[in-house]
């Protein structure tokens, strides 16, 4: 499983990490220092006094003059010398013995046949033992917590920069052509690297997406002229008293198509320049009035298909948005109904500040409805001639716009679109 902190984290982390690992191998070091100390002195200063016994009161027939904390037993000596049985079946060497609460040094050897015991209270060297385990323990515990406390600081402070550097790049005026570079404020290290690398990709991302728009703005400025001259004509052919009904219902065809256009040029050109002060000065229309007026222009279309269409106008907030957007938004999803709909009906309800377009048509499975919004992505039941902008469009002018667009399924089959304009900023009413 990948180790998902963040960096800060994992800095702290580590610094804890490696002084624990250090400050333990340290503490573990004494300890055993300590022990092999203690071995080595107690074992030497009872085999001094071992010798000293034997060759300064045992040799000469006295009894041996011990300090009161010490022992002398031996395997040829009399009763009150006689080696006790917890310590007969000692081996040759250095033993700690416990004898109920108290404990004991003790050295056994073999000289001549005769083994011999040496014993030694170490209550007092045991307890001074305890406290230099306690100084050491407490010792360990704080440089754990000076390294927690460190780290925290030293995180902070490496991570700065990287924190200043993602803020700068998620700024919006980033993708501007005139955002100054980012590398010149920060050291030629691993951050001013990184630095660089954002110029780089940002300074590239910028010429696309000028790129972009000039292609767009140019196309939709091109565009604006044979739109003109579409309009035109429909309304002077519109005028001719001898245009018989199929040529007047294609001609109604024809100029719908051409409103469709020149609403979705106008779309275009707006997502194009993306300036919100542009936005502001584009014409506004209030929800009921645009839902009006794409209800009477689909709903003709709609029932010579056999489709029943039902518009609930309800009481919606007398609030205006930009009405390109909302034209485009609400038409591309009545668009889609009608394609993907053979029976049934198609609804247009009004609410508060919003609306919702249902239909009784094919319906998009659950595991494909989120990516129905990416560019040129269609359901599998593919219908018309689309290449699959109409809801990647929709998306697109709810993100610029603050609204929310949600896809649900309807029973027992086809599609519900939800959209909330709650979220514009800069509704005017």
């Amino acid at each position: 499983m990948e180790f998902k902190q963040s960096l800060a984290r994992r800095i702290l982390i580590a610094f804890v990490l490696m002084t624990t690992l250090v400050g333990g191998t340290f503490a573990v070091g004494i300890i055993e220092v300590v022990h092999l100390i203690e071995e080595q002195l107690i074992s030497r200063d009872l085999n001094n006094e071992l010798n000293r016994v034997l060759t300064q009161n045992i040799a000469r027939g006295r009894p041996p003059s011990l300090d009161s904390d010490t022992r002398f037993y031996s395997s040829a000596g009399p009763v009150p010398y006689a080696i006790p049985e917890n310590l007969a079946n000692l081996e040759l060497g250095f033993h700690e013995v416990f004898e109920g609460e108290n404990s004991y040094h003790a050295l056994v050897r073999e000289i001549e046949g005769r083994r011999y015991v040496m014993l030694q209270d170490q209550s007092d060297f045991e307890a001074r033992e305890q406290v230099l385990y306690q100084v050491v323990m407490v010792g360990f515990g704080l440089s754990v917590l000076l390294s927690l406390l460190l780290g925290w600081v030293l995180a902070r402070k490496v991570i700065k920069p990287v924190v200043r550097l993602a803020r700068q790049v998620r700024h919006r005026d980033q993708l501007l052509g005139m955002a100054p570079p980012l590398a010149p404020d920060y050291a030629a290290d691993e951050v001013g690297q990184l630095a660089q690398a954002f110029d780089d990709t940002l300074g590239r991302l910028r010429e696309v997406l000028n790129r972009e728009r000039l292609f767009t703005s140019d196309v939709s400025h091109e565009l604006r002229t044979p739109l003109m001259v579409l309009a035109s004509s429909c309304e002077l052919l519109a005028d001719n008293p001898n245009l018989d009904p199929r040529g007047r219902a294609q001609l109604q065809r024809i100029t719908r198509a051409t409103e469709e256009m020149r609403d979705l040029v106008q779309t275009f050109l707006m997502l194009a320049r993306a300036q919100h002060d542009e936005a502001r000065l584009a014409p506004r229309a209030s929800l009921r009035s645009v839902a009006d007026d794409l209800a009477n222009q689909w709903r003709e279309p709609i029932e010579n298909k056999g489709l029943r269409f039902e518009y609930q106008p309800g009481d919606p907030h007398e609030q205006r948005f930009n009405a390109s957007f909302l034209r485009s938004v609400l038409g591309n999803l009545l668009r889609n109904a009608l394609h993907y709909t053979d029976s049934g009906s198609i609804r247009l309800v009004l609410g508060e500040c919003g609306f919702v377009v249902e239909d009784s048509g094919v319906g998009i499975p659950e595991e494909e409805r989120e990516a129905m919004f990416r560019p040129f992505v269609r359901g599998a039941a593919r219908r018309g001639d689309g290449v699959g902008l109409g809801l990647s469009l929709v998306q697109r002018i709810c993100d610029n716009q603050g609204w929310t667009v949600s896809l649900s399924a309807v029973e027992p089959t086809g599609c519900r679109f939800q959209v909330d304009l709650k979220g514009h900023p800069d509704v005017a009413s």
